[in-house]
């Protein structure tokens, strides 16, 4: 079992920086796959970004030079550093970890971005 819970979001206007954390009670270690994913209001949840075991970075498009996700073990985080914010990136932030035969997720976190 894992657990994840983010923490970071809020309230920031365009042009703004966010940092946000994905807290694991366990070893994030084994799992294959870190990653970010979104949800705005009516729209299904879609990959932001993602990062391997062995260090593969992968982006959406909209977000790229924008936003960086990184890792560290030995605390069992994983972040989402997100600049130049934009209102199109309002949503929902969910945590996610990719080990074989399942996914976890965390609860979310809420980002609204104001224009």
């Amino acid at each position: 079992q894992l657990q994840l819970v983010e923490s970071g979001g809020g309230l920031v206007q365009a042009g703004g920086s966010l940092r946000l954390s994905c807290a694991a009670s366990g070893s994030i270690f084994s799992a294959l796959v870190m990653g970010w994913y979104r949800q705005a209001p009516g729209k299904q949840r879609d990959l932001v970004a993602t990062m391997s075991r062995d260090g593969n970075l992968n982006y959406a498009d909209s977000v790229k030079g924008r936003f960086t996700i990184s890792r560290d073990n030995g605390k069992n985080t994983v972040y989402l550093q997100m600049n130049s914010l934009k209102p199109e990136d309002t949503a929902v932030y969910f945590c996610a970890a990719l080990v074989p035969g399942y996914t976890y997720w965390g609860q979310g976190t809420q980002v609204t971005v104001s224009s």
